[in-house]
């Protein structure tokens, strides 16, 4: 429905109905459950593998790292599937096949199952059907709000992870972390169907999912080619680090595995208030390149602390800090800047293009890291680590500053190539309005505009009430 329709408030018009609310939140839920299957045993299960049969520092890595290379695989056909046989059978597959990796990864005595149940979890890619179901419970105007909930709650998702699982690890242990990480994806099955509203259609959106006709374009892109390869050396980094840190926690600082959490949850709290002002002043400030790279650059910092001094406690803190800092800030600047840089009919591509990348640094960040650590030590996964970091902020001072516009779209019915030509023309002339698209097919018009300059009332004249 078009925002300014006659006889609605400004108030009503900026606000997502109940219904809405109702299903973003509860989409919002089973995003996070999931995720916190995936990450809760991030910081314990370098810990946990040393007893496994036939472990090797290598395939600890691929245990960590393995669901990230089957979630870039599936994510994307996982979508397509959707638009035929509806979103939620979709997504209740794709919870029972990470619910039964996590039974099969509780029940391994050996590396070897453990690495086959967490591919298996990966391989139950449903963020893109997520992404879609949200899109079709939402109305175009609203979009940009609901997505930006999920994308918090996946961020509260991995900050709360790290904290419990070293706590839940001391109570059953990282197999009874894997049955949990089962019950919550049965459990979100639960919210799908009791609370998730069903919509009355399920089309495709264009600023919600992969357009296959778009990949060529979009991954031919200089600027969105700079994101994506951010984000996997993003999670590279992260994924790589966390192979080794529990592990000079305990064995070169000399703390307790049942202490690691009260390390990780002052950490986080006091990054996540930290990075906020920092988040702040990218946007509003406009200086969104200067703090980007700033982050980067501490991110280097951090892992040059953990390589010279991991054998310290206050010095781990410090980096751990450093680090968690700059990744809350890269974490919510780089889809902020993918939706800047994206053309407004491509923004669902490049977010499942930057989506797949940043899972596929997950993967090679697990398994360059246990290959680092078997054949060099810790230290050498920090200093490679400390390495893509120095490369990727080189690379992002060729970034090109965005431009600090969002997408909108708004639903104009029913028009043709002529009348949509005209339409264009018309959009771009409100106050507010950089770039305007209108695909017929969709009935939809895809804009780019300055949120603080828009002229609403104007830009409302073109929006009609979907029947």
């Amino acid at each position: 429905m078009g925002e300014g329709l006659q006889g609605k408030s400004s108030k009503t018009k900026n606000q997502m109905t109940t219904t809405e609310r109702k299903a973003v939140f509860s989409l919002a839920s089973i995003y996070a459950l999931r995720m916190m299957g995936l990450f809760m045993i991030l910081p314990v299960f370098s810990l946990y593998a040393e007893d496994l049969e036939g472990v090797t520092p290598t395939l600890i890595g691929l245990a960590i790292g393995i669901y990230g290379l089957t979630q870039a695989l599936f994510q994307i056909p996982y979508g397509m599937l959707s638009d035929r046989y509806g979103r939620k059978p979709v997504i209740t597959v794709g919870l029972i096949i990470f619910a039964l990796g996590s039974v099969v990864a509780a029940m391994s005595d050996s590396i070897t199952g453990v690495i086959l149940g967490r591919a298996l979890q990966g391989a139950g890619a449903i963020a893109a059907t997520v992404m879609a179901l949200t899109a079709d419970l939402t109305r175009e105007e609203r979009r940009l709000t609901a997505m930006a909930i999920i994308g918090m709650s996946i961020g509260l998702a991995f900050s709360v992870s790290l904290v419990m699982g070293p706590v839940l690890n001391s109570w059953i242990g990282v197999d009874g972390i894997f049955w949990l990480t089962a019950v919550m994806a049965l459990a979100a099955i639960g919210v799908l169907y009791l609370v998730v509203p069903t919509p009355v259609r399920s089309t495709f959106h264009r600023d919600a999912m992969t357009a296959p006709e778009q990949l060529s374009v979009v991954i031919k892109d200089p600027q969105l080619i700079r994101l994506d390869v951010g984000i996997f050396l993003l999670h590279l980094i992260l994924t790589a680090t966390f192979v080794v840190l529990p592990l000079a926690l305990r064995d070169q600082a000399g703390l307790a595995v049942e202490s690691h959490w009260a390390i990780y949850l002052p950490v986080m709290l006091i990054a996540i208030a930290i990075m906020i002002p920092f988040v702040i002043i990218a946007e509003s400030k406009k200086r969104i390149k200067e703090v980007f790279g700033s982050a980067i650059l501490t991110i280097a910092i951090a892992e040059v602390v953990f390589l010279v001094l991991h054998q310290s406690v206050p010095a781990i803190v410090f980096a751990l800090l450093l680090f968690f800092v700059a990744f809350n800030v890269l974490e919510a600047t780089l889809p902020s800047l993918v939706a800047k840089i994206s053309p407004p009919d491509r923004k669902g591509t490049a977010m499942g293009v930057y989506s797949s990348s940043q899972f596929l640094g997950a993967f090679f960040g697990g398994t360059l890291g246990g290959w680092m650590y078997g054949q060099f030590g810790l230290g050498a996964v920090f200093g490679m680590c400390a390495f893509f970091a120095v490369v990727w902020f080189i690379l992002s001072m060729t970034m090109q500053s965005p431009r600090y516009l969002s997408t909108h779209m708004i639903y104009v019915g029913e028009v043709d190539d002529k009348q949509a030509r005209h339409l264009v023309n018309k959009l771009t002339q409100v106050t507010g309005v950089a770039e305007a698209i209108v695909i017929c097919e969709d009935k939809i018009a895809y804009l780019k505009v300055d949120l603080h300059a828009l002229d609403r009332d104007a830009l409302s004249q073109y929006a009609v009430n979907p029947a």
